[in-house]
């Protein structure tokens, strides 16, 4: 079993956000699966993003970018009972809205193509979207593409291809999900 951390694992960087923080944030996302606690993954997962990597930093070449890590979350908390999971979908949606922070924009459109990724493995009855949101501030949900293009041009070297591979090997749902 993966051993449990805390916020301290994290919060111990301050505002350097490397390599090391990279690896500290996919680390507390394990062990916050690990007990019980999808959401809570999910959250640290995005901070992995918040990351400031560069083409050639060593951490990229060992550790995959947190896309396939998503989807295998969303997928195992959908399907059985594996703790509070949320809403993932509203949860991308408010988060890729309200950016803020270093490298926001990139962040932003990392969480656009989440808030994709968990549309097409949740059901959408289930996880929708806030239409409240989108009726009140006018909001505009851009398309798969224009965040994997987006991601492709400012996020970090072979993300893209990655957030492609998690796509390609999700399954995708109807609007609803047979009940097993």
């Amino acid at each position: 079993m993966a051993e449990i951390h805390d916020f301290a694992l994290t919060r111990r960087h301050g505002e350097a956000k490397g390599a090391e923080y990279y690896l500290d944030a996919l680390r507390f996302a394990q062990s916050q699966w690990c007990v019980g606690k999808p959401a809570q993954a999910i959250l640290q997962l995005n901070k992995s993003w918040m990351a400031d990597l560069s083409v050639g930093d060593p951490v990229l070449l060992v550790r995959a970018r947190p896309y396939r890590a998503l989807a295998w979350i969303l997928e195992m908390a959908s399907t059985r009972d594996c703790g509070y999971l949320g809403n993932p979908v509203r949860h991308f949606q408010h988060l890729a809205s309200r950016m803020s922070g270093p490298r926001a924009e990139v962040r932003s459109w990392r969480a656009w193509a989440c808030f994709h990724l968990a549309e097409g493995i949740l059901d959408r009855a289930e996880y929708p979207r806030d239409g409240g949101q989108i009726a009140r501030e006018g909001l505009w949900i851009p398309s798969l593409q224009q965040a994997r293009h987006e991601v492709a041009e400012n996020g970090w070297p072979e993300e893209a291809e990655e957030l492609g591979k998690s796509l390609k090997s999700r399954r995708w749902r109807s609007c609803t999900r047979p009940r097993l």
